[in-house]
């Protein structure tokens, strides 16, 4: 097995004046926190389970966010058509540490082609010894939508995804309608999952739900269900196919119906009632839970249970791409090989409505060492920031007791303070350095700082209310460049709470859809078939928990 290294950013062996614009910025990030050289070393693959670097008296360590994309198919979904080389290749191009492939379940893949990826995984490995790459799983969960499951490199990691696929998979076993039973069996799922965790079958094992609210038929109940296992930690907080409404790729097609994110559904069969219709769209690329400030996200993290979001690519055919698929042999098909050949070269742009892995939207997982189980309990802590259009170079968010020499908590921790203790919130942005993959230097022109009361579990599970939150403050920062930092007071804290950070490029806002008291300048719908991503660019922060005793 290839050894594996570090990113080359990340290595002080590499010559700064060898890397890229993103590289360069990159590495003044984690000189910055210290962790240059031998203190990021890379964590082994056979080494055990590795859990977020715990904080101290004084706040949580200083952290390093890898980029990664844990939703990515190719040729072995029956989907795709991409062969794992070049999504590799892609990822690398565009910035990527690790990635994750998630070939859709079905009885070719799970009899045939999940042994077969393995093999194609492992040459990906060691023609990117400097990347993190995953082999995982697209669920079909039972009476519901997709999820990813994501599982580190060992020696049993693909039998795992094989028994779960055939054992629990919504497709593979008739469990796709919305009853009852099914969603029990969604549970029993997760929670076998767990009990392969616990028994060291595995060494770690999570799932993120995927494009939540595409078909309305993932309910508030369900999600709060999976969550409960501790194994379903989060959920895309923005779906991938980001292309689909670009409004020169609509043009050329001739398309007539196209959303971000290919949101082009209505409530139908299995749909939960409660949700609006305005839920099955995206808003500056994110999904309505995500999106609604004081909505379902908000919701669940009033609870006081931490609820990671994401952003991935879910490349299955990029826009403006030329390859098409391959061709079957005479008497062959998917189920009977278990994937597709390779793709061929047609000069000619093919269908499609998604960005490669790392092009276009980004998730950035917060460790300490550089390995497969740092970035996993990474996301598992919640230490997690999204955005698209490489908005930002980086963030760094913590909570504080206002003046004190405390560090801080970071995204996902829990501040413990005394009831009228003074609060800050501190923000550290290094602008973007580089123009991005479409040729404009992004700039951020605002953060919102949110905030919202923790009240406790929910007494109606279906409830996608948090009607404590809201938007707390806007800062404007189109006039600031460069690495800068906020100290933005949030006064004493009279009860627990949750703070979390949102922010823009300012040129496509307007009311939240539960009104202006509540988000004055969101993310909105874009009209159909006229949504150029690199036109409305967000991101996101998790939360900060304050927890406040008398």
């Amino acid at each position: 097995m290839t050894a594996q290294q570090v990113p080359a950013w990340a290595d002080p062996d590499v010559p700064e004046e060898s890397l890229d614009p993103q590289g360069v910025s990159r590495r003044g990030l984690i000189r910055g926190a210290g962790l240059l050289g031998a203190g990021f070393a890379v964590a082994g693959i056979g080494a055990g389970e590795a859990a977020a670097s715990p904080g101290t008296q004084y706040g949580d360590p200083e952290l390093v966010y890898l980029v990664g994309d844990h939703h990515v198919h190719t040729r072995y979904s029956h989907d795709a058509k991409y062969d794992f080389t070049q999504l590799a290749q892609r990822g690398a191009q565009f910035g990527l540490d690790w990635m994750a492939f998630t070939e859709h379940s079905n009885f070719g893949h799970a009899d045939k082609g999940a042994q077969a990826e393995h093999a194609e995984v492992l040459k990906a490995r060691a023609e990117n010894p400097r990347m993190l790459i995953f082999q995982g799983l697209e669920w079909y969960i039972p009476a519901a939508e997709h999820g990813t499951v994501l599982v580190p490199p060992g020696p049993n990691d693909v039998a795992l995804l094989q028994q779960f696929e055939r054992e629990y998979d919504g497709k593979l076993t008739n469990r796709a309608d919305d009853t009852a039973a099914n969603e029990l069996h969604a549970v029993k799922a997760l929670q076998w999952l767990a009990a392969q965790k616990q028994s060291g079958y595995v060494d770690d094992v999570l799932v993120l739900a995927n494009h939540p609210l595409r078909l309305g038929i993932d309910s508030p109940h369900e999600i709060r269900g999976w969550r409960d296992t501790g194994v379903c930690i989060g959920m895309e907080g923005a779906p991938g196919s980001q292309g689909d409404a670009d409004p020169a790729w609509v043009a050329f097609r001739g398309a007539t119906n196209a959303q971000r994110g290919e949101y082009v559904n209505n409530p139908g069969t299995g749909s939960f009632p409660g949700y609006p219709k305005d839920a099955y769209r995206t808003y500056g690329g994110f999904d309505w839970a995500t999106a609604t400030v004081g909505g379902l996200w908000d919701a669940m993290l009033a609870e006081g249970k931490l609820f990671t979001i994401t952003s991935n690519s879910d490349n299955h055919r990029t826009i403006w791409d030329t390859w098409k698929d391959g061709v079957f042999p005479a008497g062959q098909n998917f189920d009977s090989l278990g994937w597709k050949p390779s793709p061929t070269d047609s000069g000619v742009p093919q269908p499609g409505s998604d960005f490669w892995p790392g092009q276009f939207s980004r998730t950035h997982v917060g460790v300490t060492k550089y390995g497969y189980r740092e970035v996993m309990a990474g996301l598992r802590a919640g230490r997690v920031w999204v955005d698209h259009g490489q908005l930002v170079d980086g963030i760094d968010v913590r909570v504080a007791p206002a003046g004190s020499a405390h560090r801080g908590v970071t995204l996902g921790g829990r501040l413990k303070v005394r009831r009228s203790e003074r609060l800050e919130l501190r923000v550290t942005v290094t602008s973007a350095t580089r123009p991005n993959f479409h040729g404009v230097l992004p700039r951020l022109a605002h953060l919102d700082v949110i905030r919202g009361a923790v009240t406790g579990t929910a007494a109606d599970r279906d409830s996608w209310r948090a009607p404590d939150t809201r938007v707390v403050e806007q800062i404007d920062v189109r006039r600031k460049t460069g690495t800068y930092t906020l100290r933005i007071p949030l006064g004493r804290a009279d009860r627990s709470h949750y703070v979390r950070l949102r922010g823009s490029d300012g040129r496509r806002n307007g009311p939240g859809y539960l009104g202006s008291a509540i988000d004055p300048a969101g993310p909105i719908q874009h009209p159909t078939n006229d949504g150029d991503p690199w036109l409305d660019t967000w991101l996101y922060t998790n939360p900060v928990f304050v927890e406040v005793s008398r």
